[in-house]
């Protein structure tokens, strides 16, 4: 990661993805090497829609809802690295494999989307992508994306 990377905040998140609340999923950018790496900060609270019915006597957020969010990330560091690949395409979330959950994610947890590149060929992207709650491992699964 370059010394001269500002973290990237909710503004600019929106101005990068077409996605809107309640459906916006990353809070801030906090680490991005362009075409190979980004960490996302997803803050996790009770006011979150999905909590209402999912589940209201043990609240826990919905694994699709972190894999989306990984998504959201991985589309982030499309539209961050730039390129004729992505430029002025939307990125669409193409397929996801070797999915796991490893521990409930609840209001007051923050969560951190770390995705790695595997491989790119040509508007195909695939991804490593993990998303932690602190040191503790909560989803994984590598996710691929195409851009049109």
């Amino acid at each position: 990661m370059g010394s001269d990377f500002k973290q990237v905040d909710i503004v600019e998140i929106l101005k990068l993805l077409p996605h809107r609340y309640p459906f916006v999923l990353v809070d801030r950018v906090l680490e991005f090497e362009p075409g190979e790496r980004i960490v996302c900060l997803k803050n996790v609270t009770i006011n979150e829609n999905f909590f209402q019915g999912h589940f209201p006597t043990e609240p826990v957020m919905p694994g699709v809802l972190i894999m989306e969010g990984l998504a959201q990330a991985g589309a982030l560091l499309a539209y961050l690295t730039g390129g004729e690949t992505v430029e002025g395409k939307l990125v669409y979330f193409a397929g996801m494999d070797g999915v796991r959950f490893r521990r409930k994610v609840t209001p007051g947890d923050q969560l951190h989307f770390v995705l790695t590149m595997i491989k790119r060929k040509g508007r195909i992207w695939k991804l490593d992508g993990k998303a932690y709650v602190g040191e503790e491992l909560a989803a994984e699964g590598e996710l691929m994306a195409t851009f049109a």
